[in-house]
């Protein structure tokens, strides 16, 4: 069984949210750290049932919980209700709850009782390359970090689970929870986002695509944001010499779904496709790392008017990063980066490849994909 990074320690004190996309593993991790706690899992229908039409029976039935006893409510978003419960035996009991869910969407609505500060959130993002003892970077690239799609058996299996998992997500996170009234525009701007994944947002582009206009757009980004399906990376904003462009950057959370929605299979170093899934796969682990380490607000992206560009700028300037699935770096790959040590001398340099080994090449330091990784686990790169 695969090590999660992830061990929760919060819960030990305090009350937790625990949030991920499905299938992150969320479940799976809770069984194992917490196996003697108390768990209400509301995917199961009569546990579901039962708490929906009588949401007191939650504090009924731990009316006799000791104080700092740990219970967990799996997919809290089911049944928001429940939230009132939850706070009052909180306050009252002393209980600590872990309230894991896929979607923050219907917790953030005004009618639904957020605890007032009494839970802290984490994120549960898909496997990372520190997870995984013989991570294959090319694997990661074509098959993605969810656990099941990454030790699918075969490609017939991964492309079974993934039908699986993207209809699975339009029908329960989209379509019973009425987000859209079209679920077909939706389906299709699913797909034009993908073939955006990793540039900068234009919505009037992608509402022409679509058949719906801007504002409709902007919700779909905003239903794939607050759901956990996708990220939205903002340009970095520190203005020197150059102009620079201001529109975010979209990704979704596991490089499998663009993948899958293109039709992108059997993805090898030197092609175009394999390039856009390198990029998306090390800024996945990038934004799993500042998650992990509770590290906010340092991710962001740099494009000029003149279109020099850096992939991913840590800090205010710390680290700038640029992703090439070169096989060997050469001067023309270093463009972005000089134009930003101009306006950022003080600025770390890396470029992320598939070199063989890790050099210094007119200041800028070049890795190969795997030693990166490495190196930001262990906090060598930004922290």
């Amino acid at each position: 069984m695969i090590e999660r990074l992830t061990k929760i320690t919060d819960a030990q004190d305090e009350s937790v949210f625990l949030f991920g996309a499905r299938q992150t593993g969320k479940t799976t991790l809770l069984l194992k750290l917490f196996p003697k706690s108390r768990f209400y899992d509301l995917l199961e229908t009569d546990t579901y049932e039962r708490l929906r039409r009588n949401p007191s029976l939650l504090r009924q039935e731990l009316a006799n919980a000791n104080a700092d006893d740990i219970v967990i409510i799996d997919e809290i978003q089911l049944i928001p209700e429940l939230l009132n419960e939850v706070h009052w035996l909180i306050v009252r009991q002393g209980i600590h709850f872990i309230l894991s869910g896929s979607s923050a969407r219907k917790l953030k609505r005004k009618s639904v009782n957020t605890l007032g500060g009494r839970a802290v959130r984490n994120i549960l993002y898909p496997l990372v390359s520190a997870e995984i003892p013989d991570f294959d970077i090319i694997k990661a690239a074509n098959r993605g970090m969810l656990p099941n799609h990454y030790l699918a058996s075969s490609e017939r299996q991964l492309q079974k689970r993934m039908q699986a998992y993207v209809s699975v997500y339009l029908k329960e996170e989209i379509a019973a929870e009425a987000l859209v009234r079209k679920l077909a525009s939706f389906n299709r701007f699913m797909e034009v986002a993908a073939i955006t994944d990793g540039e900068m947002v234009n919505y009037t582009n992608i509402a022409q695509d679509c058949g719906v206009d801007a504002k409709t757009v902007k919700e779909y980004f905003s239903i794939l944001t607050e759901t956990l399906i996708g990220y939205m990376v903002p340009a970095f904003s520190r203005t020197v010499k150059r102009k620079l462009n201001q529109s975010p950057k979209f990704y979704y959370f596991d490089v499998s779904l663009p993948n899958y929605l293109l039709h992108r299979t059997n993805l090898q170093p030197g092609s175009d496709d394999f390039g856009h899934a390198f990029e998306h796969l090390i800024m996945q682990e990038i934004i799993a790392y500042l998650g992990y380490n509770d590290i906010s607000h340092t991710l962001s992206y740099w494009h000029t008017h003149s279109e020099y560009e850096v992939d991913a700028v840590l800090g205010d300037g710390t680290v700038a990063i640029e992703f090439k699935s070169a096989r060997e770096v050469q001067s023309k790959h270093l463009r972005g980066l000089k134009a930003f040590k101009e306006e950022h001398p003080d600025a770390r340099l890396i470029i992320v490849s598939l070199d063989v080994a890790p050099r210094l090449f007119n200041d800028v330091e070049v890795m190969p994909a795997t030693h990166f990784l490495k190196e930001l686990w262990n906090k060598h790169i930004f922290s």
